[in-house]
C-alpha cells in the first residue's frame, strides 16, 4: 500500500481571487464559468485553490511574452520599411 501525504489545499472566495488579480467578483466568475480558472462550487458558491489561481497566472503571463514575440518579430524595421542606404 503506497500513502501519499497529501498539503492541504488552500481554497479562496470569489472575492479573494478578484483581491488577487486585481480585477472584480463578476470578472472572476466569468473566468470560471468559462473554464480559463478551475474552481469549484460549494453550496453553490465557487472556491478556488490558492495553486489554481498561481497557475493561472502563470499561464497568462506566458501567454503575453509569447504575444510580445509576435509582435516584436512582426514589427518592420527601418531597413525592411526603407531599404538599406
Amino acid at each position: 500500500m503506497v500513502r501519499m501525504s497529501m498539503e492541504p489545499r488552500r481554497f479562496l472566495a470569489v472575492a479573494d481571487v478578484a483581491d488577487v488579480l486585481g480585477s472584480t467578483p463578476g470578472a472572476v466568475v466569468e473566468l470560471l464559468e468559462a473554464g480559463e480558472l478551475r474552481g469549484v462550487r460549494v453550496r453553490g458558491a465557487w472556491r478556488v485553490a490558492d495553486d489554481e489561481v498561481q497557475a493561472w497566472i502563470d499561464r497568462e503571463l506566458e501567454l503575453e511574452r509569447r504575444r510580445g514575440l509576435w509582435r516584436q518579430a512582426q514589427t518592420p524595421s527601418i531597413v525592411d520599411l526603407f531599404g538599406e542606404r
